[in-house]
Order: structure tokens, then sequence, then C-alpha cells
């Protein structure tokens, strides 16, 4: 059993640190059934930090097995209008959404046929939240909940504490005071894309095993780091932990090959030894030893699920990285290394773009689609560079360290 004390302290860094909520504001909480025991310890923490409402709504993962072993075929990927509406209203009265991250049964999907599996994600839900968080109108974060089964799919073993132990590091929750603590580290991130961002790279280019992948930039791609704002000002950090600082790219501009070095976690199963082509912007052909099919399903959601929305450098000396662990889990794994989102841009990523619609977005030279779709490419044998717009190199990443002041 967790203990209530440590669950507070982490409900707390989530509300306080993550999210900011402030006194009348409603939070919206999603996450598994069996992420009930934090989840609970959240809305304790947000009453006590004035919440005005707090929301919880569970999926379960046999739920949704059962539907795509056994549900009508037109009703995969269908979107009740309950869950909209429910987006639509947070987005409206500015309340905050609270995410709570990690497969508790990564191997349930096993076996299922991935051609229905492909179709059941909810396209129309995922493209609202896609709007509603690149046009800052909800204050939102995503932390990691350790279960058994998430535990066993890494160790071997449901060994539960050792995970929690593992995550409790990477949000710098054993610092004697996690919220200063966090209030450095984002000034420190903040400056490392201040530094990029002075730069002007016209490119980043990506080479190791397997890769080599030049990714241009817009001439007003910005650099930012662990710390947002909503629409109405509302300073909060979208993910726990965050160790990346990242842009958004010309999605016109990637050409080359690009292999993933780690696993891909996606809701619906997990893909491996992912290998990317990219011409003029655009993904040519994928191979994956798993997942294959999956993944060319959310590629072919819409025109801009092929092109490149986000690009991210981390090193390997961030508190997740220097735990030497492959976490199976988006969340964490990007912060461990380099990665890359094919789908849409990030309006953050963009100067003066900031809580624009999609149209506005694609005018400004961004990437539009209903999905972003994170995927690792970093590590200790990737070197990336920054490319001037006189084609000179400039080493940004070498043995998985961070070169540049």
């Amino acid at each position: 059993m967790i203990s209530d004390e440590r669950l507070d302290r982490y409900a707390r860094l989530a509300i306080e640190v993550g999210l900011n909520l402030t006194p009348g504001q409603d939070l919206l909480v999603e996450g598994m059934v069996e992420h009930a025991p934090l989840a609970r310890r959240v809305a304790r923490a947000a009453y006590a930090a004035g919440a005005g409402n707090v929301d919880v709504v569970y999926g379960d993962l046999h739920v949704s097995r059962a539907q795509i072993e056994a549900g009508a075929q037109a009703r995969l990927g269908w979107t009740p209008p309950w869950m909209l509406r429910r987006i639509e209203d947070a987005m409206e009265r500015h309340a905050a959404l609270l995410s709570l991250h990690g497969n508790p049964e990564p191997d349930l999907m096993a076996g299922v046929d991935q051609a229905r599996l492909g179709r059941s994600r909810l396209l129309d839900f995922q493209a609202l939240r896609v709007r509603a968080l690149n046009e800052a109108m909800l204050d939102w974060c995503i932390v990691a909940c350790p279960t058994e089964g998430w535990a066993r799919s890494l160790f071997g073993e449901p060994d539960v504490e050792r995970l929690w132990q593992a995550v409790e590091t990477a949000v710098r929750l054993d610092e004697p005071d996690p919220v200063a603590a966090w209030r450095d580290h984002i000034a420190r991130l903040q400056h490392r894309a201040a530094s990029m961002t002075g730069r002007r790279f016209d490119a980043i280019r990506f080479r190791g095993p397997g890769t080599d992948l030049t990714v241009g930039l817009l001439p007003n791609s910005r650099w930012c780091s662990a710390e947002t704002q909503t629409a109405w000002g509302q300073r909060h950090v979208p993910n726990l932990p965050t160790e990346e600082v990242f842009t958004t790219p010309d999605p016109r501009r990637a050409d080359g090959t690009v292999r993933s070095t780690r696993p891909l976690i996606l809701p619906e199963l997990t893909v491996r030894d992912l290998a990317l082509r990219f011409e003029g912007g655009r993904v040519v052909d994928i191979t994956a030893t798993t997942g294959a099919a999956v993944f060319r399903a959310l590629l072919d959601i819409d025109e801009g699920a092929r092109r490149l929305g986000e690009l991210a450098l981390v090193d390997g000396t961030t508190r997740v990285g220097r735990l030497g662990m492959t976490f199976q889990s988006t969340l964490l794994d990007e912060n461990a290394t380099c990665h890359l989102a094919v789908g849409t841009g990030l309006a953050v990523g963009i100067d003066g773009a900031d809580g624009r619609a999609g149209q506005d977005l694609r005018e400004l030279g961004a990437n539009v689609s209903g999905v972003h779709t994170d995927f690792m490419v970093g590590g200790p044998e990737v070197e990336v560079d920054g490319l001037e717009r006189d084609g000179a190199a400039v080493p940004l990443l070498r043995r998985d360290e961070w070169l540049l002041p």
C-alpha cells in the first residue's frame, strides 16, 4: 500500500506547481480506475487550495478491449457527445485539467486485431483536446501514477515501491522544498530556451545509428521550456516531470531517416523499433517490429499527421536521464532524451502565435492536425547540431551532454 502522506505530497505538487490552481477554479481529473488512490488525494489537495468543484472521470482498459473485440464497427472511434461538452464547458469556464498517466496493464491489448485497434482512437475528442491546449484555453498538467501492472512490465515483478521512488526523483519530490526546486529548475530551462531562440538556427540535424535527419525551423520559431500560460494569463507547468526545450518546426522541411531510440507507447499498444523516412517534410515510409499498422493508421488520420509539429532537445544529465531507465511512458521517456512529434504544431513555439486558432497557425507556417504524437530520437550515440543559415553546423549535443552555455 502506498502511504497517504506520499500521495498527499505528490497531489500538492500537481496542484501547486503543475496547475497553479487558483481559488474558485474548477478542476477536471481524468485517469484509469487503477489511478483512483491518487485521484482521491488530488481532490483533497484541490479543495484545500480553494477549488470550486472537482470532477473525476475514470477509464477502464478492459472495457475498451471489450469494444475493440466485439463492438460494432461503426462505433469504433466514436466520441460520446458528453465527453466533448465536458471539455468545451471547461474551456468556457477557464477550468483546470489534470491527467493521471501510466498504463496499468501494458500488455492488455496484445493479440487484439490491429486494424480495429487503430480505428478505436476517439478522433473528435482528441482533436478538441489538441485545440483546447493549443489555444491555451485550459490550465492543464499531466502527472505519472505508478501502478503494479506498470511496475511489472518494467521490472518483471509488481515492485510499485521501486517505481514510486523513481517517479519521486524524476519530479523532484525528494527535495526538501519541491516547489522551490521547481522554480529554480524552470528558471534554468527558460535561460536555455532563450539562448536557443537567440541563435535563430535555420535547422536542426540529428545523426546516429539509423538516423540522419535534418528538420527545418521557421523564421519565427521560438524555443520554449517548462512553464507556459493560459490565454487569461495563468502560469502552469503542463508536464511533471519536464526537462526539455522545444520549438515548432517548419512542416515542409524534414528530410532523411530517423530511428526511434525508445519504444513508443501509444494508448492502444507499444510500437517498437520505429523508423521513419521523411521527404519534403512528409513521412513517406515507416517500419517497426511491432505496432506498425497502428502507427500507420495514426499517420492516415489527416494530412498533417504525417508532418512534424514539435522538435524537443533533452540531454542525458536530467533527473530522468540519470535514472538510467526506460519507463515505457512517453511522459517520462521524453524527458530523458530528445524527441520529435508528428501532428499539430504548438502555438507557443511560434512568435506571436499564442492562442491562435488552427487556421491562423497554418498561415504562420505551423503544421495543423488533430493529433500530436511524440517519439524519442536521442541518446548517447546521437549527435545534434544547429545549422546556421549559411550551412555552418553548431554542435548542440554530444554523448548526451548539452554543449551550449
